[in-house]
This record gives C-alpha cells, sequence and structure tokens, in this order.
C-alpha cells in the first residue's frame, strides 16, 4: 500500500468515527433534553416551595410535585393591563422564552431599564398559595443584572401585598462569598417581614450600606448590604424597584389591591 492511500484511509477512518460520536452526541441531547426540562422545572418548584415557606430540606422529587400541585395555583398576567390573561396555559408558558421573543416582549433602554435586562415579556406566571379559597401569600418572579450575571429568582408576599414572606435566587453566576452570599441562609433570613411598599403603594424597600439602624423610622423597608459585594446588592435593589414598580407588577399589585386579594 502506498504513503498516499494510508493516508487517505486513515482520514476516512478518522471521518467516520467523527461522524458515528456526533451522531451519538446528537442522540444523546435529543433524548436527555426531556429530562434536563423536567430537572429546570423542578428547581424552580423546589424554589418556590422554599421561599413561600413550604415543604421540608431534602424533599423527594415526587414529594415536591405534589405538594406544589397541592398548594400553589400559576396564573399568567398580563404585565401591561394588569389583568390574568388566558391566552397562555401558566403551566406550559415559558416568560423567559417569550422574553427573547419580538413579538411577545418589548425593548427597555435608557433609565427604564433599572434591572438591565434589555427586553421585558409582556405576559409572566405568577403563583398563589391559597387556603380555603383565599390568598394566603403571593410570588413574583424577579431578575436582574447583579455584577456578572442575571439572578433569575422569586420575591413572596403575604396577603396584605406587602410584607415579604421570603426573596431568593434559583439561578445566577455571582462570585461565591461575595454576591453568591444572596444565596447565604442569614441574608436571606433579614427579608420576612420586611414591607415592600409605602402607603401609596409606592415601591420603597431598599438595600442599604453599613446595616440597618433599628431606631431608624425606615428600618422595615430596609435590608443589609451584601458585605463586600456592592454591585450585586445594588442589581438586587434595582430589580425590586423594576418588578415591583409600574414596568413589572405595578398594575396587577394595584387591581389585586383594588379587587382585595
Amino acid at each position: 500500500m502506498s504513503k498516499k492511500e494510508s493516508t487517505s484511509r486513515t482520514l476516512l477512518v478518522a471521518l467516520a468515527v467523527s461522524l458515528v460520536s456526533s451522531v451519538f452526541v446528537a442522540g444523546a441531547a435529543v433524548s436527555l433534553k426531556p429530562v434536563q426540562i423536567e430537572n429546570r422545572q423542578l428547581d424552580k418548584q423546589r424554589s418556590i416551595l422554599s421561599i413561600a415557606g413550604l415543604g421540608e430540606e431534602g424533599m423527594s422529587s415526587r414529594a415536591v410535585k405534589d405538594l406544589f400541585a397541592s398548594r400553589i395555583k400559576a396564573r399568567v398576567v398580563d404585565l401591561e393591563s394588569g389583568e390574568y390573561s388566558e391566552a397562555h396555559d401558566p403551566n406550559l408558558f415559558d416568560p423567559l422564552k417569550a422574553a427573547r421573543d419580538p413579538k411577545l416582549s418589548d425593548a427597555l433602554g435608557g433609565e427604564e431599564d433599572i434591572a438591565l435586562i434589555k427586553r421585558r415579556e409582556r405576559f409572566t406566571t405568577v403563583y398563589m398559595v391559597e387556603q380555603d379559597g383565599k390568598l394566603e401569600s403571593l410570588i413574583l418572579p424577579v431578575r436582574g443584572y447583579g455584577l456578572w450575571s442575571t439572578l433569575h429568582g422569586f420575591v413572596a408576599l403575604r396577603a396584605d401585598l406587602n410584607t415579604v414572606v421570603g426573596l431568593g435566587f434559583y439561578q445566577h453566576a455571582e462570585t461565591p462569598g461575595l454576591g453568591g452570599e444572596v444565596d447565604n441562609p442569614k441574608w436571606k433570613a433579614l427579608w420576612p417581614g420586611k414591607a415592600l411598599f409605602d402607603e401609596q403603594g409606592k415601591p420603597v424597600i431598599r438595600i442599604v450600606k453599613g446595616g440597618v439602624d433599628p431606631a431608624n423610622p425606615e428600618a422595615k423597608h430596609q435590608v443589609d448590604a451584601l458585605a463586600g459585594a456592592t454591585l450585586t446588592s445594588n442589581g438586587v435593589d434595582r430589580l425590586l424597584q423594576f418588578w415591583l414598580g409600574e414596568q413589572g407588577f405595578g398594575p396587577y399589585l394595584t387591581k389585586l389591591r383594588t379587587q382585595g386579594a
């Protein structure tokens, strides 16, 4: 066999191996996609239950799904009007995907984009904890840019639509030990009981540097900043101002207060 024929055969074998490998990799990706989607959904459900103060640490996947189905009611909200919408199935609708679709979202710029999300979906999904048909708590999705990443999370409100039940983030890439302290249970424990709005319904919750002074009349609207993570703290502050304001859930919360939650 000539050197030229040997080289050609080697290249052909390498090409064949590459093609077969790519087929297996593509097949594995396709077959695993439903599992990945289900796992992401499960993580979100765990986060919602935790922020709402439901369930226990280390619950099985089945227990999470059952508890979520029995206690949590999801509804799609039109952010522009503040009304509930039947245009989308709340169990299937993906607000983050909608935010990337120009037909289902609006571009933001300048001072209106204080959360630095670039686009805001026109519809999103909210979650309600109900007991005997009455609202116990309302869980709102929030997101915004910190130092290195977009923080995705939820804020839970009591039935008064003002008092915080919990705040938490299920996805981000902030620096461990600094901005990553948004996951620290001690910091998250500072949020329950805080008041988000003033008497006029304007969002006034603030993250303050240097620690909250309990003697300050505004202390009920303030939470300690993360030590050594000013930009992440500022990001959390901005994302709350955005989503609790007129660009976010402001119209929806106003309607709920008027109708009586």
